[in-house]
């Protein structure tokens, strides 16, 4: 088995070489509107927003910042097939403007604009982030009310094309039973709240570059896409950033297209390849040894399991999980300048069942 993954460095605004109705995925980040770190950014051609900013005026530049990406949104809608899911991952924003310290509530403005473009809203994940920061609050002293909460959380929103995929041929079937969880990863990963999370930092060279960028951690895109795609199908990320999404499809043997507007990413994108299959090939084990952790304490406390897995011959909870099947990664390799192919093996079978009983 191969996977494709490309690499546009042009705006997202307009996807040309993305066919109508081609995509399965989006799991994406976009910059976010008052956010000062994307100010320059929202501003590059449209002195507006600049101008807003100047003047202080919030209320303007946050709906014209908004106004930056509403075409994206309506370009996912038609790039993606019928059934097909969108998650946004997307923080609200505080900043004084004017002397008026507010929030700027950017998962309603890009709900709003998703559901004019056709989508259905499905229920979102709260990512909270916590701080270890003594002093939590926003604000001044212990009087009220001249302190305000901690924004400590982002969200997800979860978005569908139309109605519910189907699977209907037998090829598609299997392939979707393959592409199974553990069930013990079901109770965390569909939890509406997730905590288990933390944020990352950026680490490229070029501190201009990381000004440039926000990055989420691996984990949650590479948890979205086994939770809303099956091994195969394409995920798009319209704001590639360094390359995140495309690293979490690689070790998801999906597909990827990734578009990104600043070309000085190129390099910090295709540096995440250089590892990517050790790095990949460490979480599906991690995958394995949280899955024999549980069952060991499963067993333990409530006697053996019903059910086991046909391809690795451990334990599973339940029948949904026992034509599970997670491929390692053999190599990658890079096609061109914007394109990388990986190819998947099932050697390490042997070596996680293994690993699994020992």
């Amino acid at each position: 088995m191969k996977t494709r993954h490309q690499f546009c460095f042009s705006s997202a605004e307009s996807m040309p070489l993305v066919s109508s109705e081609s995509v399965d995925l989006i799991v994406t980040s976009p910059p976010y509107p008052m956010i000062r770190m994307w100010d320059e950014m929202f501003s590059e051609g449209r002195p507006e927003i600049q101008d807003a900013l100047k003047q202080e005026h919030g209320n303007t530049a946050f709906e014209l910042m908004h106004q930056v990406l509403d075409p994206v949104w309506k370009e996912c809608m038609r790039v993606l097939k019928p059934g097909g899911i969108a998650c946004i991952n997307i923080g609200d924003a505080v900043r004084t403007v004017d002397g008026d310290f507010r929030l700027y509530p950017n998962h309603a403005r890009i709900l709003q604009a998703a559901l004019e473009a056709g989508f259905s809203a499905l229920p979102p994940i709260l990512w909270r982030k916590q701080t270890n920061a003594p002093n939590k609050f926003m604000g001044s002293g212990m009087m009220p009310p001249g302190a305000y909460v901690t924004l400590e959380h982002e969200y997800v929103l979860v978005l569908r094309k139309g109605a519910k995929r189907q699977f209907n041929r037998p090829m598609e079937k299997q392939n979707r039973l393959e592409s199974a969880y553990f069930w013990e990863e079901r109770n965390i990963w569909f939890s509406d709240v997730w905590t288990d999370l933390k944020g990352t930092v950026q680490k490229m060279v070029d501190p201009l570059v990381r000004q440039r960028s926000g990055a989420f951690p691996f984990e949650l895109p590479y948890r979205l896409i086994n939770m809303f795609s099956v091994k195969g199908d394409t995920v798009l990320d319209p704001f590639l950033g360094t390359g995140t999404t495309a690293a979490a499809a690689m070790a998801a043997a999906r597909n990827s297209i990734g578009y990104e507007r600043n070309p000085e990413l190129r390099r910090a994108v295709l540096d995440r390849t250089r590892d990517i299959v050790s790095f990949a090939n460490t979480r599906i084990r991690e995958r394995i040894e949280q899955h024999a952790a549980f069952v060991r304490e499963r067993v333990a406390g409530k006697g053996p399991l019903k059910h086991r897995n046909v391809h690795y011959g451990f334990p599973v909870t339940t029948k949904q999980e026992t034509h599970l099947m997670i491929p390692p990664l053999e190599s990658c390799r890079v096609l061109d300048r914007d394109t990388v192919e990986v190819a998947y093996t099932d050697q390490q079978e042997r070596i996680q069942m293994e690993l699994f009983n020992g």
